[in-house]
């Protein structure tokens, strides 16, 4: 009997035990979750105002003609310039004239870097410091290779080749240099005179900046149309079919446009917004969502009649024209500004300043502020919002005192209970 006793009271001593226990850890757990001190960091934020926008770039641009019968060679880059005159790409009459051509240019770069060469051994450099160099830019070349960066391992290649090249003549004398010079010339006239009578040079009518991309919209898209076009008008534009070469196009002028549809009430603010920033020398930013990495400079040039609430806007740029040869239908941004702040969450943000007077009465009085956590102690910081967003702020301070400013990188006190200027935490 007493051994019974004995056995519930133990079990009732460690479900005590275990109650104890459990209740300890749950106190604990919702002491840690409703911790109410929370603190993050204030950080300087800048937020842009944007119009989203669809449209057309537009260039005055002109299609070469494409009458060539034979293998086309294009001699330009895109977006290199072309003077009225100059050779924009050769036509040959069959693949041995091409091949030919081919081993010209070969020959042409065989002997101007043999002429180079040839000067350079002219110099009074000595056989040592050549090796020298040539061991650094192996080991350079080596080390761009092993990195993956082909682009700048092209700069040491060629170096490495012309200093084996005068490493070779400043050995042998600049005589064998010249012997070599003599037959790679005399190649080079029998190879020219072959192919007298079977290219053809394509030239530029007039200057301008050379583009291989024909999409048919070059007759479609003017600058002169750009003026009575409507928004469903722009929205209906097809390729013209007949507008196509492949030798490519010159892009004229110095002008590019930009033509959209938007709001008419987006419009009309863009152009207040510029009117404003004309003041003060500025323009209007035009941001692609691809093609460029750049920010462009734009005045709004023009607005359309309205249709249905819609206008077509009318940007003009006059700078990168280069970079934008090859864009045409583009998603963009209209950056009319920027707001400069530090962020800080939504909670931060206190309508008014609690604080202890001298008998250690709490006061309140009306002040748009923020807690921050100097030391242990809750110091009251003014400011003004700037910008508010869904989960954020931008705020400036509007303290006179220097200690009472807010700067970035503080921390802000997000949540606190009892909290008023001055109070410790711990």
């Amino acid at each position: 009997m007493k051994k019974k006793a004995s056995s519930f009271g133990t079990k009732l001593l460690m479900a005590a035990l275990f109650l104890g226990v459990a209740a300890y850890f749950v106190i604990q757990g919702l002491q840690y979750l409703d911790d109410p001190l929370a603190v993050t960091l204030a950080y300087a934020y800048e937020v842009e105002s944007t119009v989203d926008i669809t449209g057309y770039m537009v260039r005055e641009e002109r299609v070469l003609a494409d009458d060539s019968n034979g293998l086309l060679r294009i001699q330009r880059a895109e977006g290199e310039r072309v003077a009225a005159g100059g050779t924009v790409a050769s036509v040959y009459a069959d693949q041995a004239s091409l091949d030919r051509q081919a081993e010209i240019d070969s020959l042409e770069s065989r002997v101007e870097q043999l002429q180079y060469a040839r000067d350079l051994a002219l110099a009074a450099e000595t056989t040592r410091k050549l090796d020298a160099q040539i061991v650094h830019n192996l080991l350079q070349y080596r080390q761009y290779l092993a990195a993956g960066r082909l682009y700048d391992a092209e700069s040491p290649a060629l170096e490495l080749r012309a200093l084996v090249v005068k490493r070779d003549y400043s050995e042998t004398g600049s005589g064998d240099a010249a012997l070599q010079l003599q037959e790679l010339g005399a190649q080079l006239l029998n190879l020219r005179s072959q192919a007298e009578g079977t290219v053809r040079r394509i030239t530029a009518p007039e200057a301008g900046l050379y583009s291989a991309e024909v999409d048919g919209f070059e007759t479609v898209l003017t600058p002169e149309r750009l003026g009575e076009l409507t928004p469903s008008q722009l929205g209906s534009l097809t390729a013209d079919p007949a507008a196509a070469s492949r030798v490519g196009k010159l892009v004229l002028g110095d002008a590019w446009y930009f033509a959209a549809v938007l709001p008419a009430a987006d419009a009309v603010a863009l152009q207040a917004r510029q009117e404003e920033l004309q003041g003060e020398q500025k323009t209007l930013l035009l941001r692609f969502s691809k093609g460029v990495d750049r920010d462009l400079p734009v005045t709004l040039e023009s607005i359309g009649a309205t249709e249905n609430g819609r206008v077509v806007a009318v940007f003009r740029g006059t700078s990168y024209l280069r970079e934008l040869t090859l864009l045409r239908q583009q998603r963009a941004q209209v950056i009319t500004g920027a707001i400069k702040g530090i962020r800080v969450p939504k909670e931060c943000l206190r309508a008014e300043r609690a604080y202890l007077d001298g008998d250690g009465r709490p006061i309140s009085e009306e002040r748009t502020g923020i807690y921050c956590l100097v030391g242990r102690k809750a110091r009251f910081k003014p400011v003004n919002v700037a910008y508010s967003a869904d989960t954020f702020m931008l705020v400036t301070s509007t303290a006179e005192e220097e200690a009472l400013r807010l700067r970035p990188g503080e921390q802000v006190i997000v949540s606190a209970r009892g909290l008023y200027d001055g109070r410790v935490l711990d």
